[in-house]
């Protein structure tokens, strides 16, 4: 990551350019250029981690799509609740039989 900032560095002292700084350490000036590029997009915590740079647009795109997929699963969830409320309410109450206790008082 400091190896690749520096030779970033080295791009802008006066008098040197990309090509030659490529070719005093032996790198493509494309690859260079990407690394600039990279940096100005504020992305260079990815050169040192070797990884992919994935556009803001796709990031976006990627929010929009979980915050869609929250929304119907809240909305899932609630007619979940609602469907059992109405199983729960659609379900015989167990009634006890009024037949078989014994008179209040004590005798019948």
């Amino acid at each position: 990551m400091e190896e690749k900032r520096r030779f970033l560095a080295e791009t802008e002292v006066a008098g040197q350019s990309v090509s030659s700084v490529a070719r005093r350490y032996g790198l493509s000036p494309s690859m260079l250029f990407h690394w600039r590029r990279l940096a100005e997009e504020g992305s260079m915590s990815s050169l040192g981690a070797d990884e992919a740079v994935v556009p803001e647009s796709e990031v976006k795109r990627l929010q929009a799509q979980a915050r869609e997929l929250e929304r119907l699963l809240g909305k899932k969830t609630l007619e979940n609740e609602i469907l059992k409320e109405a199983l729960e309410l659609s379900r015989p109450k167990k009634r006890t039989s009024l037949l078989g206790l014994p008179p209040k008082g004590g005798s019948r």
